[in-house]
């Protein structure tokens, strides 16, 4: 099996996948202009991760009230702490920086509310 993506229910998916690909350097491979206004967004390497879209009827959670370890969705960065300056000025809003010998952890939550990891890493994953 190969994961596809991650969706999330939320009030206006077009503003969010905008912001996303303005400063995450991510794609639409697909947008649907008519209800539930689904997208789809791909990272820079042209993989799909995230479909976002607009459902009332499943309600929309309270990212904001939401513990960003409940869930969050996390980026590889070359320079955490460039991309987490710009990512402040862009509207997030910080939660935690943990450095290590390991790596460099930046926990944000987007303007959306949605926790938003930045991930430098000091060593190969898998």
């Amino acid at each position: 099996m190969v994961f596809e993506h991650y969706a999330l229910n939320v009030k206006d998916p077009h503003a969010i996948s905008d912001w996303y690909c303005t400063h995450l350097d991510s794609k639409i491979a697909l947008k649907k202009e008519e209800a539930p206004f689904t997208v789809f967004l791909a990272d820079s390497s042209g993989r799909i991760f995230c479909e976002l879209y607009s459902n009332p009827e499943g309600g929309y959670l309270d990212f904001q009230s939401t513990h960003h370890l409940t869930f969050h969705m996390a980026f590889v960065s070359k320079d955490a702490k460039t991309d987490m300056a710009r990512l402040l000025e862009a509207g997030c809003m910080l939660i935690e920086e943990i450095k290590s010998d390991e790596h460099h952890l930046v926990m944000l939550r987007d303007p959306f509310g949605i926790p938003l990891q930045l991930c430098q890493r000091n060593y190969t994953m898998g």
